[in-house]
Protein backbone atom coordinates (compact mmCIF):
# COMPACT_ATOMS: atom_id res chain seq x y z
CA UNK A 1 0.00 0.00 0.00
CA UNK A 2 1.37 3.38 -0.94
CA UNK A 3 -0.72 5.44 1.49
CA UNK A 4 -0.50 5.76 5.27
CA UNK A 5 -3.73 5.71 7.26
CA UNK A 6 -4.64 6.75 10.79
CA UNK A 7 -7.65 5.65 12.83
CA UNK A 8 -10.44 8.21 12.54
CA UNK A 9 -9.19 9.55 9.22
CA UNK A 10 -11.97 10.53 6.81
CA UNK A 11 -11.57 9.39 3.20
CA UNK A 12 -12.47 11.63 0.27
CA UNK A 13 -15.86 10.46 -1.05
CA UNK A 14 -15.96 8.92 -4.50
CA UNK A 15 -18.94 9.41 -6.82
CA UNK A 16 -19.82 6.93 -9.55
CA UNK A 17 -22.51 7.44 -12.19
CA UNK A 18 -24.41 4.25 -13.02
CA UNK A 19 -26.18 4.16 -16.40
CA UNK A 20 -28.44 1.65 -18.08
CA UNK A 21 -25.55 0.85 -20.43
CA UNK A 22 -23.45 -0.08 -17.37
CA UNK A 23 -26.19 -2.48 -16.28
CA UNK A 24 -26.26 -4.15 -19.70
CA UNK A 25 -22.46 -4.53 -19.65
CA UNK A 26 -22.55 -5.90 -16.09
CA UNK A 27 -25.28 -8.39 -17.03
CA UNK A 28 -23.12 -9.67 -19.89
CA UNK A 29 -20.02 -9.94 -17.69
CA UNK A 30 -21.78 -11.55 -14.73
CA UNK A 31 -24.39 -13.66 -16.48
CA UNK A 32 -27.12 -12.03 -14.34
CA UNK A 33 -29.76 -11.21 -16.93
CA UNK A 34 -32.64 -10.70 -14.50
CA UNK A 35 -34.96 -8.29 -16.36
CA UNK A 36 -35.42 -6.04 -13.29
CA UNK A 37 -31.98 -4.69 -14.19
CA UNK A 38 -32.93 -3.73 -17.76
CA UNK A 39 -36.69 -3.67 -18.33
CA UNK A 40 -38.74 -0.86 -16.76
CA UNK A 41 -42.06 -2.69 -17.18
CA UNK A 42 -40.82 -5.87 -15.54
CA UNK A 43 -39.18 -3.95 -12.66
CA UNK A 44 -42.39 -2.05 -11.94
CA UNK A 45 -44.52 -5.21 -12.26
CA UNK A 46 -42.68 -6.72 -9.28
CA UNK A 47 -43.09 -3.62 -7.13
CA UNK A 48 -39.81 -1.85 -7.79
CA UNK A 49 -39.74 1.90 -8.49
CA UNK A 50 -37.94 1.24 -11.79
CA UNK A 51 -34.90 -0.52 -13.21
CA UNK A 52 -32.38 -1.17 -10.45
CA UNK A 53 -28.64 -1.77 -10.44
CA UNK A 54 -27.35 -5.22 -9.59
CA UNK A 55 -26.45 -5.36 -5.90
CA UNK A 56 -23.06 -6.86 -6.71
CA UNK A 57 -22.40 -4.06 -9.20
CA UNK A 58 -23.03 -1.55 -6.41
CA UNK A 59 -20.65 -3.48 -4.15
CA UNK A 60 -18.07 -3.52 -6.96
CA UNK A 61 -18.17 0.30 -6.94
CA UNK A 62 -17.26 0.11 -3.26
CA UNK A 63 -14.29 -2.07 -4.20
CA UNK A 64 -13.28 0.50 -6.79
CA UNK A 65 -13.36 3.29 -4.20
CA UNK A 66 -11.30 1.19 -1.78
CA UNK A 67 -8.73 0.53 -4.53
CA UNK A 68 -8.50 4.25 -5.29
CA UNK A 69 -8.06 5.18 -1.61
CA UNK A 70 -5.46 2.51 -0.91
CA UNK A 71 -3.47 2.50 -4.12
CA UNK A 72 -4.66 -1.00 -4.96
CA UNK A 73 -3.85 -2.66 -1.63
CA UNK A 74 -4.82 -6.31 -1.17
CA UNK A 75 -8.46 -6.52 -0.05
CA UNK A 76 -8.79 -9.07 2.74
CA UNK A 77 -12.51 -8.56 3.41
CA UNK A 78 -15.25 -6.61 1.65
CA UNK A 79 -18.90 -6.86 2.55
CA UNK A 80 -22.26 -5.20 3.08
CA UNK A 81 -25.97 -5.88 3.28
CA UNK A 82 -28.16 -4.81 0.38
CA UNK A 83 -30.70 -2.51 2.02
CA UNK A 84 -32.12 -0.24 -0.69
CA UNK A 85 -32.03 -0.44 -4.48
CA UNK A 86 -30.14 1.93 -6.74
CA UNK A 87 -32.81 3.03 -9.20
CA UNK A 88 -31.26 3.82 -12.59
CA UNK A 89 -33.33 6.12 -14.84
CA UNK A 90 -33.45 5.56 -18.60
CA UNK A 91 -31.84 8.95 -19.25
CA UNK A 92 -28.67 10.05 -17.48
CA UNK A 93 -27.92 7.81 -14.56
CA UNK A 94 -27.87 7.35 -10.83
CA UNK A 95 -25.02 8.71 -8.72
CA UNK A 96 -23.65 6.35 -6.10
CA UNK A 97 -21.47 8.04 -3.48
CA UNK A 98 -18.99 5.99 -1.46
CA UNK A 99 -17.53 7.62 1.63
CA UNK A 100 -15.45 6.14 4.38
CA UNK A 101 -13.53 6.47 7.60
CA UNK A 102 -10.54 4.52 8.83
CA UNK A 103 -11.83 2.54 11.80
CA UNK A 104 -8.56 0.96 12.82
CA UNK A 105 -4.99 0.23 11.80
CA UNK A 106 -3.56 -2.84 13.52
CA UNK A 107 -1.45 -5.91 12.80
CA UNK A 108 -0.83 -4.84 9.21
CA UNK A 109 -4.54 -4.42 8.45
CA UNK A 110 -6.56 -1.27 7.80
CA UNK A 111 -10.30 -1.51 8.52
CA UNK A 112 -12.53 0.97 6.70
CA UNK A 113 -16.10 1.75 7.73
CA UNK A 114 -18.04 2.93 4.71
CA UNK A 115 -21.20 4.76 3.77
CA UNK A 116 -22.78 4.12 0.37
CA UNK A 117 -25.64 6.35 -0.74
CA UNK A 118 -27.72 7.23 -3.78
CA UNK A 119 -29.74 10.44 -3.71
CA UNK A 120 -28.86 10.80 -0.03
CA UNK A 121 -30.29 7.40 0.91
CA UNK A 122 -28.12 4.58 2.23
CA UNK A 123 -28.16 1.71 -0.24
CA UNK A 124 -25.79 -0.66 1.56
CA UNK A 125 -25.98 -1.56 5.23
CA UNK A 126 -22.87 -2.02 7.34
CA UNK A 127 -20.42 -1.79 4.43
CA UNK A 128 -16.81 -2.34 5.41
CA UNK A 129 -13.49 -3.24 3.91
CA UNK A 130 -10.28 -4.58 5.36
CA UNK A 131 -7.04 -4.18 3.40
CA UNK A 132 -3.51 -5.35 4.06
CA UNK A 133 -1.20 -2.46 4.85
Amino acid sequence: MTTTFDAGQALEPRTFTVTRADLVAYAEASGDHNPIHQDEKVARSVGLPGVIAHGMYTLALVGRAVAEWTGGAEVVDLGAKFTSPVVVPAEGGAEVVVGGTVKSVADGLVTLVLEVTCEGQKVLGMPKAVVRA
